[in-house]
């Protein structure tokens, strides 16, 4: 139950460095969208909601870094994915994998707790092994 103090932003839907969905209840993710052919499905990072010095980031800070992330995890990705062999001789990346993506990259679904985003195969630029190691500004 929340107070009339608490953030509708304190039960976020978040995914660690260690891949471990955070606030997210299975029935909740048979909800977001399935990709179909070559999508796949994409939370961007959320940064943490105090830094290093212990200040705390209003919440609007928070959400508009994630809106203008670059970085996400891949939830799903479309049966079509990376099948073409004249384009890609193996896969870029794989469910649960961290990408780079292009700032404009994708289609974005506003889901509760955020944003998700629909994007192509081919618009993975890179994988990183832990976002918190990317520079993150909007």
């Amino acid at each position: 139950m929340k107070t009339q103090g608490q953030s509708s932003t304190s039960n976020q839907k978040i995914i660690t460095p260690n891949k471990e969905l955070i606030g997210v209840k299975k029935s909740e993710k048979a909800k977001l969208p399935k990709p179909t052919g070559w999508r796949m499905l994409v939370l961007p990072f959320r940064m943490s909601e105090k830094s290093k010095g212990g200040v705390l980031f209003a919440n609007e800070t928070v959400d508009r870094q994630q809106v203008a992330s670059q970085c996400g995890n891949v939830l799903a990705m479309g049966p079509d994915c990376y099948k073409d062999t004249e384009r890609f001789k193996e896969p870029w990346c794989k469910v649960g994998d961290w990408v780079i993506f292009a700032r404009y990259a994708g289609s974005r679904i506003q889901i509760e707790g955020g944003e998700i985003r629909l994007l192509n195969d081919d618009e993975v630029l890179a994988t990183v092994q832990d976002p918190t190691d990317i520079l993150h500004q909007f």
